[in-house]
């Protein structure tokens, strides 16, 4: 290039030197624009590569580096300068107040190496605490605690919390309570069983084995308190009211105060309590009593136990069938539904209902007992909607052996327990008597032992069909609030009103 700074013709070729062009504002003609004092606006220069030159040392940007924690950076994230790193799965769980927003340019973009890089981002992008919107008692301590998965940022789900004690559902006042509602979950695969029986049949006993406790244990420790000696000195009852308890399978077991109670009749006569308005003698109420609790597990239960022990009570039979009869309608899916009974009954719900003979002797094991023990239940309940029959059988559990099932022509829902003590009776009089070897071996008792059929009857129970109780699929809370709503309903039923004014 020339002093005028015109371009010559034949410097381009090879091994040419790359001249500096500037661009220069017009001046007047032969003007030196070479020389010391000239007056000019230099314009940063571009480099084939796209970037620009930086004009000089003054307006170099400085290099920021990110110290900063995290809770105090800017909204929008720091990029370094290269392609971005996003093999990291922690970004899927970074915060949305530190997570720049899709779209937005980057504030800084210093140079930095890529093990730096990866340490500043582990530094810098700790995950926080995710916030659920299913949450299970405890969870809070337990998240708190440092039980996250630092691969994916979640807290482990606990089990649910395990009830110590059953609660009270309905109070010895008939009075409704809701202390069992913190203890049900929004999940529909549930199972409830309620018990029925007279007094000292052992229901409690038995319901406690059934969902908790073994015969092993100590029965103070049992969830449903059984009775005391004390109070089976003066022929008192243990329960009264219902009992609730659910166990972490989602089983919900309701214990009830004995029906036909003569110890709650002459509690009412001996302490002169009230009665209500509408009942007029201590005996119709107790016996109302017990019809609005039958009555109710007839309608929220898919099972419920007829615990008797000695066959069998004729007047028991008579009050189900009372009960069943008294028992509300299942609401219909339509509120506008019609009058007639055809539609009504098809849609009717009426539970299992399973008896079971508790003390059972060593003679009613017996098959030809077992046989007519079976007639005489199917002849008794012959007219009866309740599912008495084809969903338990002794003749699966392999209790008798050697009986095919075309053995009872009509097997109904019954199960034999025997007595409790009998275990540890046996035991004690087989040591230190007989040869040696026969001392080992258990006697023959005519059935197993008590310990074993309880656990056949539990997984006979377990594996009842969960039929749908109303119109539409029920959670466990919903259960709990439609429960509620029947029981309000058979304390105001006017068919039980009409039926107590008849028996006095």
């Amino acid at each position: 290039m020339s002093e005028s700074g015109h371009s010559q013709p034949g410097i381009y070729g090879q091994g040419r030197r790359r001249r500096r062009r500037r661009d220069r504002d017009p001046g007047p003609p032969g003007q030196n624009l070479s020389g010391p004092s000239r007056d000019r606006d230099y314009v940063a220069r571009e480099r084939r590569d796209g970037s620009e030159e930086p004009t000089g040392p003054l307006l170099q940007k400085t290099p920021i580096i990110l110290a900063k924690p995290p809770g105090e950076r800017p909204k929008t994230s720091a990029t370094v300068s290269g392609a971005p790193s996003l093999e990291k799965p922690i970004m899927l769980i970074k915060t949305r107040e530190e997570g720049g927003k899709p779209g937005t340019a980057p504030e800084v973009a210093p140079s930095v190496s890529g093990a730096g890089t990866a340490k500043l981002e582990r530094e810098g992008q700790r995950p926080t605490q995710p916030v659920y919107q299913i949450q299970n008692r405890g969870m809070g301590s337990a998240a708190s605690g440092g039980a996250v998965d630092p691969g994916i940022g979640q807290t482990k789900l606990l089990p649910p919390e395990k009830m110590k004690h059953s609660l009270k559902l309905v109070d010895d006042q008939m009075n409704w309570c809701d202390n069992a509602m913190e203890y049900l979950r929004d999940q529909t695969d549930m199972l409830v069983v309620g018990v029925i029986g007279l007094q000292g049949t052992g229901k409690s006993t038995v319901m406690s084995l059934l969902s908790a406790n073994s015969p092993e244990e100590d029965q103070r420790a049992y969830v449903f308190r059984p009775q005391t000696q004390e109070i089976k000195e003066r022929a008192g009852n243990q329960s009264s009211g219902i009992d609730f308890y659910i166990t972490q399978e989602r089983v919900i077991f309701l214990d009830t105060q004995p029906v036909l109670s003569p110890s709650i009749l002459d509690h009412l006569i001996n302490n002169d309590r009230k009665l209500p308005p509408e009942y007029n003698l201590p005996h119709t109420y107790v016996e109302m009593q017990s019809l609005q609790i039958t009555a109710f597990l007839f309608t929220v239960c898919h099972v419920v136990i007829v615990i008797q022990d000695w066959f069998t009570d004729i007047n028991l039979y008579r009050f189900l069938q009372t009960a069943e009869m008294l028992k509300p309608s299942t609401p219909s899916a339509s509120h506008d539904s019609t009058g007639s009974s055809g539609p009504e009954d098809a849609s009717e719900y009426y539970p299992h209902i399973v008896f079971l003979q508790n003390k059972a002797r060593r003679e009613e094991f017996c098959p030809r007992n077992l046989k007519k023990m079976h007639m005489a239940i199917d002849k008794l309940m012959v007219h009866s909607h309740l599912k008495y029959k084809g969903t338990l059988s002794m003749l699966d559990c392999n209790i008798f052996p050697g009986l095919s099932r075309d053995y009872l022509e009509t097997e109904v829902n019954l199960f034999l327990l025997p007595f409790l003590e009998n275990d540890g009776d046996d035991a004690l009089t087989r040591s230190g008597s007989g040869p040696p070897l026969f001392s080992l071996l258990p006697g023959y008792k005519g059935h197993p032992s008590f310990s074993s059929l309880v656990s056949k009857f539990r997984s006979q129970i377990l594996a009842m069909s969960r039929s749908q109780l109303s119109h539409t699929i029920l959670t466990e809370k919903n259960w709990f609030h439609y429960a509620a709503r029947i029981w309000d309903g058979v304390k105001k039923s006017s068919a039980l009103s009409e039926y107590s004014r008849l028996l006095s």
